[in-house]
């Protein structure tokens, strides 16, 4: 079954589970000052996030198998509407944790989910440049969501009319001191809608597997004991670790360093940094087709390496400028080091790849140990942590030997 449309869907699937994953980091410090957390509080919201994609990513794998990706993308939009309004209801910081990981939750079982689908959809012939597309998609969602929240804030401050029946109502249901909850509320209604729309979408039926789930748990248990597979996947556990680590991070160190504005320039800088990143995933299409991934992956990290620590012990001019430029040199590591560990290994690609995607977890632990240092020794200290996963992708770039080279 081959559809423009059900893939128009999934490429706005790819979307909305940008906007929903990458808005915490600009939120952060209106998190802080809301509920009078340490830093340390404040990273348990993106662990309590990406824990659910290290628990969900495996189980939501066998889910697919069992009753089909549309059930399991229906469900996940469900699972993400009740996080979303438990929380806009109950606006605390336990609600805050329950909340981001059912979201989470969701947004797990959406990864794991989507991408057979495309496959299934738009063609194998098209599958590479319809993921490509999808990511192009998931950062223009991140480039905008910080925007959206400026947006937000600026239209519910006290002393503004509302200038719409939108901003109207948001203006009614969310806390003076808590405006950007309304995103909340948004993520809400987005998720119910998806909910919706993908119930009365016909998705190509799901043939359900005789014997085919116990094999693949058996292949599970046997090829995670291969060290080429634990390797790599703390390769994708320091990738999205730092990753999250910098998007977390970026507008409190940049307000309590530079006493820059969180909800307006704060949130710009981090809507670069997703914009560039987005701009260097599109370079890195057209380099990988000259030049060896490793040697790609071995320059754009020595340049991430440069452009972190001077960001982060530089002048603020410099931090401006420099942290949305450490997301376009870490642009390439995700699609490489996932390229460099499938093309390492001759069989179990299926299995090998709920192993990668389980490393996502990484995003729960780096953010969250970035704050626990942050309150004892300062930010600063905290987030020079993030050296240690950009060291180990340098080493990717070193220690590969993938069966087959990129051409």
């Amino acid at each position: 079954m081959r559809s423009k449309f059900l893939v128009g869907i999934i490429l706005f699937v790819f979307f909305v589970i940008s906007f929903l994953t990458n808005i915490i980091g600009p939120l952060v410090p209106d998190i802080i000052h809301a509920f009078n957390l340490s830093l340390s509080m404040a990273a348990f919201l993106p662990f309590s996030f990406f824990l659910a994609y290290g628990v969900m990513s495996i189980p939501s794998g066998f889910l697919v198998e069992y009753i089909g990706e549309k059930k399991v993308m229906v469900l996940a939009f469900f699972i993400s509407f009740c996080g979303a309004l438990i929380f806009s209801i109950n606006p605390n910081y336990l609600f805050y944790i329950l909340s981001l990981f059912l979201i989470g939750t969701g947004m797990a079982m959406l990864q794991v989910s989507i991408n057979p689908l495309l496959r299934n959809i738009g063609g194998e012939k098209e599958f590479a440049f319809n993921s490509v597309l999808g990511q192009l998609f998931f950062g223009l969602a991140s480039f905008i969501s910080p925007l959206i929240y400026s947006y937000l804030i600026t239209r519910l401050s006290v002393g503004n009319e509302p200038s719409n029946f939108i901003i109207l109502f948001l203006k009614k249901i969310t806390f003076a001191n808590l405006r950007w909850v309304s995103l909340y509320w948004i993520f809400a209604t987005v998720s119910f809608l998806m909910c919706v729309t993908l119930i009365f979408t016909n998705f190509p039926e799901k043939k359900k597997p005789v014997r085919e789930n116990k094999e693949k748990l058996n292949n599970y248990l046997t090829i995670i004991k291969n060290p080429i597979v634990i390797l790599y996947f703390f390769g994708i556990f320091s990738y999205v670790g730092l990753e999250q680590g910098v998007a977390t991070w970026i507008s409190k160190f940049l307000e309590t360093y530079h006493s820059i504005d969180p909800q307006i320039l704060g949130a710009k800088i981090i809507s670069y940094f997703w914009g560039l990143m987005t701009l260097g995933t599109i370079s890195g299409l057209f380099l990988l087709k000259l030049i060896d991934s490793r040697k790609i992956l071995i320059f754009f990290t020595s340049s991430s390496i440069i452009s972190f620590v001077l960001a982060v012990f530089g002048p603020q001019k410099v931090s401006l400028i420099l942290f949305p430029f450490v997301g376009f040199f870490i642009s390439t590591m995700w699609s490489i080091i996932i390229s460099l560990a499938l093309n390492s290994m001759s069989r179990d690609h299926g299995a090998f790849s709920g192993i990668l995607v389980s490393g996502i977890i990484g995003g729960a632990v780096f953010p969250l140990i970035i704050g626990i240092i942050a309150d004892f020794a300062g930010l600063k200290v905290g987030i020079t942590l993030l050296l240690i996963p950009l060291l180990y992708i340098l080493l990717i770039g070193f220690w590969s030997r993938p069966l087959v080279n990129n051409k």
